[in-house]
């Protein structure tokens, strides 16, 4: 789970207790999907902005940023109180930000030779082979395995947010990672969301009933949209940013 805002309330939640919601990932995958689609129209959305307004792109970016992580918040309470009416256009909103924030990353992407549309696309089946492996594991894991792996995610995932803000720090000063450091980071970060998508399918249905589908989506659609990302990160740095 990459909600580590309330990552503990949930472990709390989970310890020695049986399914819940025993559907709730099947049950949220529609609504998974249809924000990775929205996420896909935004990137596009993005894309167009940088190619035919350049100097406009920043000011968006940050603005995007800002309004991104203000509906997430919002959002995601509503979700966690089940007025899905209200949540599913707020997500709905969320994911097309979050799609005109990530055109950055793949902007660079596709300008970096050895990556371009096929690293998209590697990024993108690297999720999908994520899924289903992690579909796999998290339902086999016992309460021991499970709640081992989640607690290590989250210390994880916690550095590693630690280590970026530190990195943008010294980015604004003119102080640049080095490429070998880079990798070093992006791998990291792409085996923690893989982890945290394995931890997914073992804590959300201990903590959410089945009719608390779109919080578990919003989960599980960090986690995915994180591991494309640092996916992207480390196939940029394998072949040298520009």
């Amino acid at each position: 789970m990459s909600n580590t805002s309330n990552f503990r309330q949930a472990m709390g939640e989970v310890r020695g207790k049986a399914l819940i919601g025993p559907n709730v990932i099947a049950n949220a995958l529609p609504y998974l999907g249809g924000g990775l689609v929205l996420t896909a129209i935004g990137a596009y959305g993005g894309l167009g902005v940088i190619n035919s307004y350049p100097n406009l792109f920043m000011p968006t970016f940050f603005g995007a940023i800002i309004a991104e992580l203000i509906l997430f918040f919002i959002a995601r309470g509503v979700a966690e109180k089940g007025n899905n009416s209200t949540a599913l256009p707020l997500l709905a909103i969320y994911s097309l930000l979050s799609g005109y924030t990530l055109s950055g990353i793949i902007f660079v992407a596709l300008g970096t030779a050895g990556v371009g549309i096929q690293g998209i696309g590697i990024a993108a089946l690297g999720c999908g082979v994520t899924f289903i492996i992690g579909r796999n594991l998290g339902s086999n894991l016992s309460e021991e395995d499970g709640l081992a792996l989640a607690q290590t995610v989250r210390l994880g995932v916690i550095a590693l947010l630690v280590v970026l803000f530190a990195q943008l720090g010294f980015a604004l000063f003119g102080v640049y990672t080095p490429s070998w450091l880079e990798i070093g980071i992006s791998g990291i970060g792409v085996a923690l969301f893989a982890g945290s998508a394995v931890v997914d399918f073992y804590i959300l249905p201990r903590a959410y009933r089945d009719d608390q589908y779109l919080p578990v989506a919003l989960s599980m659609y960090l986690t995915y949209i994180n591991l494309f990302i640092f996916i992207l990160r480390l196939l940029i740095a394998l072949n040298g940013r520009e």
